[in-house]
């Protein structure tokens, strides 16, 4: 997995930002400095967790001709240091963006990059991309894609007399069945599942976060009634509380400590190396008659500075990497870690995803991928991730609790639609 940023990303933006075990890939400034001076391109990355990402990002830079590029390597903060550094003209001239990009928007801090991505626009994962379009215009050109998925121990299942779950109420019959002595049937993280489901089962219910007219998409007792249903894993105990790693670690599954785990794509080449084939993976099951299966899925974006001297040429190296480059873009996302490529064509050809669980990864999320809308502000998400806490952990009521959410997701709206 990409380091903390990225478990970050994925945990749906829900305040989750845990990794166990990372190993901390090298990487430094290569000298130049950023929009403001020097005659080259400046180029931000996060720090990623993966040995050799530092390294092929600057062997990428290398092979552009056209101008010098720098790569900029930004342990710590990086979305802090970034909102700070693009109020400047010393800031990046490219860089990585974090989810959803409206305040760097409509604060006119990036420029429009539709027409680099048009050519081959609709060969990008849908969920991914919507969050980088604004007023019809393309923001940010997704880099790869991360996603989160069930894995289940098909020995414990078999041994329990119980069918991978396709519902919501079978998850929970089935956590409850696969729960022992010894271990527990299901494992959403040691908050409970408060922090990394965040949005996922309100999209099981059939509903969204932001619906496409731009509304709030959960005001309707469907989402009450899901929430209930995970509150209803804590009741029953159902849950593995206080693991040594958090849900982004397979570590809990691989001891036999639950029998079902909560986890992302990234985990599935550990899992695969120690259960062989003892294992299967879902989605999140989906919930009543109007619902559908849901993965959530996150995607860092490559944007251009608006402040940036070099904006043409910016954009022009932006289309060449994430774009015109597809070897590249391909090692990128499986030579170091284990993601998705954005591009769905990139995706069909990888062999390391045509087989297997890999395969079942890459079609939940084409069919059934969801991302943070672009409107789904930092404010939104924190009345949604403290109203679930008080559901899952207090037994709060779901209705009273999601109807001041409401509130707050509308004021929010009338806010940034003003903006």
């Amino acid at each position: 997995m990409a380091g903390i940023e990225r478990r970050r990303l994925l945990a749906a933006g829900g305040g989750v930002a845990l990794a166990a075990g990372l190993a901390s890939a090298c990487g430094a400034n290569t000298g130049r400095g950023g929009g403001g001076s020097g005659s080259g391109i400046s180029q931000w990355y996060h720090q990623y967790g993966e040995p050799g990402t530092a390294q092929a990002v600057k062997r990428y830079a290398a092979a552009y001709k056209k101008a010098h590029v720098s790569v900029q390597w930004r342990p710590g903060d990086y979305d802090r240091q970034t909102a700070a550094a693009l109020l400047t003209d010393s800031g990046p001239d490219v860089f990585e963006v974090n989810g959803p990009l409206l305040d760097q928007i409509q604060g006119g801090q990036v420029v429009d990059l539709t027409a680099e991505v048009e050519p081959v626009k609709d060969d990008f994962n849908q969920a991914v991309l919507a969050p980088k379009i604004w007023q019809g215009k393309v923001w940010g050109i997704p880099q790869v894609i991360d996603m989160q998925m069930l894995y289940y121990r098909k020995s414990a299942l078999k041994d329990a007399g119980v069918e991978p779950p396709s519902s919501v109420d079978e998850l929970v019959d089935a956590a409850k069945k696969l729960t022992t002595k010894k271990s527990k049937g299901l494992f959403l993280g040691n908050d409970g599942g408060v922090g990394v489901l965040s949005g996922t089962p309100l999209f099981a219910a059939g509903l969204s976060l932001i619906d496409e007219d731009g509304k709030v998409g959960f005001d309707d007792p469907a989402a009450a009634r899901v929430l209930g249903k995970i509150r209803q894993l804590y009741a029953d105990k159902s849950l593995l509380l206080g693991a040594p790693t958090d849900w982004s670690d397979p570590a809990a599954f691989l001891q036999g400590l639950t029998a079902m785990q909560w986890s992302g794509l990234w985990a599935l080449p550990q899992i695969k190396k120690a259960l062989g084939d003892d294992f299967g993976v879902l989605p999140f099951p989906k919930e009543g008659s109007g619902g559908k299966p849901a993965v959530p899925v996150g995607a860092y974006g490559s944007a251009v500075s608006a402040r940036s001297k070099r904006k043409a040429e910016a954009k022009a190296f932006a289309k060449w990497l994430w774009v015109d480059r597809t070897d590249f873009q391909q090692d990128f996302a499986l030579s170091y870690g284990f993601h998705i490529p954005a591009r769905i064509s990139l995706a069909k050809k990888a062999k390391q995803l045509q087989e297997g669980a890999a395969a079942d990864a890459v079609r939940f999320a084409t069919e059934h991928g969801h991302a943070e809308p672009l409107l789904w502000t930092t404010a939104d998400r924190t009345a949604y991730q403290d109203a679930l806490s008080r559901i899952i952990k207090d037994g709060a009521n779901p209705e009273t609790e999601l109807k001041g959410v409401v509130r707050k997701v509308n004021a929010e709206l009338q806010r940034v639609k003003r903006t």
